[in-house]
């Protein structure tokens, strides 16, 4: 091939690139604007659309589980790890699944419009504080073709548009399912732009630079997957990086709970970012709990891995310190002891992800000390980590699990998908008038019907 060839197929791939970042630029563009159509639908509207994307879902069943049998049939031949595979099937139970959570979601009162605040500033002058859709969100997710569904549904209830890209693994299943819900809902009264499927791989960095027309960003994945998009776009980013969850057994605790709440954590669904990957056990104890702990876990078939001080009680892989930072993902936990509450704390603090921890205990000042100080977006007591989830929260669904402090923390339900505009309601006052002392404000918080 001459130089001039090549100078021209490079001229032909830039111009196809630019192409395809200009359809994704416009596709959002237009989004954002019938994102304020969106958020005017009336709470009907939405809910019917809601109605009738559960009953599409439910009527082409067939069709989504004969897509999902390729996307698992095409990952078990690329490689992908058993406990990935387990992360990307989509069945009649996982449908059952999000079709309660739309029906849960639809029962759930309306976000939008909620007077957070009606204050009087002077005579006619009145500030409200109302939520609002935050306008379009992009969620970019691996594996679970299931968060399709309770991403979109979260957006439809709370007036937002979605921009959605799953993961290749899935993208069978992520079409058939977007397709369904996207007609349902458009014959349902929404508008064109309420939802976009982004296909392919290039599409998540022409996503990244939409910094004018999308308003969050959401990614679900591994740590090096979320840091990805932290690092590469300057919209906010709203998510978290890892799953390391914490069980800490004291020196008080009932055995009764701690086993089955210990074996729930970890083997429930060990691929989920909310199962247990460290056990802290206080030292008092170790001699006693360390082997019924050992039994229990290998009759269910975990390997545990533990501190040098672990393996001279029980049968263990020793680890180092660092290793803590691991997120297994799998039917593998970490043991270390500690001394007390507060060493359970410190290495949560330290190496936790700030996801969910828990204390079994029985002790109500180490209960409280443990609730107080453990800086997590969930802190547990006496029960399983598997609870870390927007469903089992009556949230209906959630678009992720935020381990930030800003905006939302926890599983992500409809609260935080919703933001607040300021209204001002007046009858001709002019700033000036209060700055030369001619008027002053009276400040008056006033009921939200009162005039």
């Amino acid at each position: 091939m001459g130089r001039m060839d090549i100078m021209e197929n490079k001229c032909y791939l830039d111009g196809v690139k630019d192409e395809m970042n200009m359809d994704m630029r416009n596709e959002v563009k237009n989004m954002k604007a019938d994102s304020s159509k969106m958020a005017a639908l009336s709470l009907e509207i939405r809910n019917q659309a809601l109605k009738a994307a559960a009953l599409g879902l439910q009527e082409q069943k067939n069709k989504i589980f004969q897509a999902n049998k390729e996307d698992l049939e095409g990952a078990k031949s690329a490689g992908v790890l058993p406990s990935v595979r387990k992360r990307l099937k989509f069945d009649e139970t996982k449908l059952n699944a999000v079709i309660e959570g739309i029906e849960q979601l639809i029962k759930l009162p309306d976000p939008l419009s909620k007077i957070q605040l009606a204050r009087k500033l002077d005579d006619n002058l009145k500030l409200y504080r109302v939520t609002c859709p935050i306008g379009v969100i992009g969620v970019i997710f691996e594996a679970r073709p299931d968060a399709l569904v309770q991403i979109s549904s979260l957006c439809i209830k709370s007036g937002n548009c979605a921009v959605l890209k799953g993961g290749k693994e899935t993208a069978r299943t992520n079409k058939v399912l977007f397709d369904i819900i996207y007609q349902a809902v458009i014959k349902s009264g929404l508008p064109t732009g309420c939802m976009l499927q982004a296909e392919q791989h290039q599409e998540i960095d022409e996503l990244l630079a939409c910094d004018d027309c999308v308003d969050l960003l959401i990614p679900r994945g591994s740590n090096s997957f979320v840091q990805y998009i932290m690092n590469h776009t300057k919209i906010p980013v709203m998510g978290h990086a890892d799953g390391v969850c914490h069980i800490y057994v004291d020196s008080s605790y009932d055995k009764g709970k701690a086993i089955p709440i210990l074996i729930d954590a970890k083997t429930q669904y060990t691929a989920a970012c909310n199962a247990v990957e460290t056990l802290l056990v206080h030292r008092a104890i170790a001699e006693e709990f360390l082997p019924e702990v050992e039994k229990a876990l290998t009759e269910a078939g975990v390997s545990i891995r533990g501190t040098k001080e672990v393996g001279k009680i029980i049968e263990c892989e020793e680890m180092q310190e660092e290793d803590f930072h691991t997120e297994y993902l799998d039917m593998t936990i970490s043991v270390k002891l500690v001394s007390d509450v507060d060493e359970a704390i410190c290495h949560i603090n330290t190496y936790g992800s700030h996801h969910t921890d828990c204390i079994l205990s029985e002790n109500k000042e180490n209960v409280e000390r443990f609730m107080q100080l453990v800086d997590s977006a969930g802190v547990y007591h006496n029960c399983s980590t598997r609870f870390a989830d927007g469903f089992r929260y009556g949230f209906g669904a959630e678009v992720g699990i935020s381990t930030g402090k800003i905006h939302a923390r926890g599983p992500v339900g409809l609260e935080g998908l919703v933001t607040y505009k300021y209204k001002l309601f007046g009858q001709g006052q002019i700033v000036s008038d209060y700055a030369t002392g001619k008027k002053a404000f009276h400040f008056e918080e006033i009921s939200e019907g009162k005039e």
